[in-house]
């Protein structure tokens, strides 16, 4: 999970959330209401919850503002998660843009979709991983051999121990992969019913600062490609070009904003319950965002690391063949304007 990476933006809510709150506005997209001459587009997008350049976008009304420019408006709808759901979502009509990983795209790319790639943030070296906890025997990826690491199936989770084994000579069978959903893991993990956890920010962070945890790799370390993307409907994008460039244009200015005072941009709505962010997580997620990169147009050197990926994964066997990206990307210059 990551514009410009805003960490512990997505809470990984229950994947149903969204898809049972997306399903009652199914013809929610792209309509019309008049505005003068011209239709009102009306843009879905998954909650941000309460962390997040977005999250201070929906409270202070800025995006709504950046996209009123361009006869558009904001409708959230569920809660942002993994993207498997959000990319069955897109496909079904159910929501117009989300984030996600390559690695869950080229999954997702990998069956119909409806979807295509407008923008890309560059991998999140220093966010996510491979957790253990502190005081483990596991010292070394070596160590994992025999072992048991929970990972979340063809995304984020499974590519990074992939990553990780293929640069160490392990043998992917020599461990054993516990497929859990990525908001199922913490407590599992803690309970040592698994021996090690690959994730991302939204859930490495709550980990390394209030459950002793560290993490064993880093994705710099294993030599990620796993960029985070946006992915817009392809209805959406075909009828409302000018509202996905103004849509982008906003991921990127704020996404520097963020990057800047990451601090700014934590428990926007409330800094008490469930989503509220602890002064230990505060820390951890400031110095990964700090770290991080604003959301950015796709270029070539971008779509060969996709293919990378896309590679990776056939050699791994976690997609039947290799996934062809170029066709599911957009080219934001050719919406008009350029692009910032």
């Amino acid at each position: 999970m990551h514009p410009s990476r805003p960490v512990l933006a997505a809470t990984a809510l229950l994947a149903t959330t969204l898809l049972a709150a997306c399903g009652s506005s199914a013809d929610g997209g792209a309509t019309a209401a008049g505005q003068g001459d011209k239709a009102e587009a009306v843009l879905r997008l998954p909650d941000p919850g309460n962390n997040g350049f977005l999250a201070l976008g929906k409270k202070d009304g800025s995006l709504d503002r950046a996209l009123a420019a361009v006869h558009a408006k904001v409708a959230w709808t569920g809660s942002a998660g993994p993207f498997a759901p959000a990319a069955q979502a897109l496909s079904a009509d159910q929501l117009d843009v989300a984030q996600g990983s390559i690695t869950s795209a080229v999954a997702a790319l990998a069956q119909k979709p409806g979807f295509k790639l407008f923008a890309q943030t560059a991998p999140d070296g220093v966010g996510e991983g491979i957790l253990v906890k502190n005081g483990s025997p596991i010292k070394t990826v070596q160590d994992l051999v025999g072992h048991k690491v929970a990972v979340s199936q063809g995304g984020t989770s499974e590519y990074l121990l992939l990553k990780a084994l293929e640069k160490n000579g392990i043998p992917a069978d020599k461990v054993e992969r516990v497929y859990l959903r990525a908001d199922q893991t913490a407590g599992v993990f803690n309970s040592g019913q698994v021996d090690a956890w690959a994730t991302w920010n939204t859930f490495s962070t709550p980990s390394i600062a209030n459950s002793g945890a560290h993490f064993l790799v880093n994705g710099k370390e294993v030599g990620s490609d796993n960029y985070a993307v946006w992915a817009v409907r392809n209805g959406f994008a075909d009828k409302y070009p000018e509202v996905v460039k103004a849509f982008y244009t906003y991921l990127r200015e704020n996404g520097l904003k963020e990057k800047a005072d990451p601090a700014a941009y934590l428990n926007v709505f409330t800094d008490s319950g469930p989503t509220a962010v602890s002064a230990a997580e505060k820390e951890v997620a400031v110095e990964v965002t700090r770290q991080g990169a604003p959301a950015d147009a796709i270029g070539e050197a971008d779509i060969a690391r996709f293919g990378t990926v896309a590679a990776f994964f056939a050699e791994q066997k976690v997609t039947k063949q290799t996934v062809d990206v170029k066709p599911y990307l957009i080219d934001l210059g050719a919406l008009g304007g350029g692009t910032k």
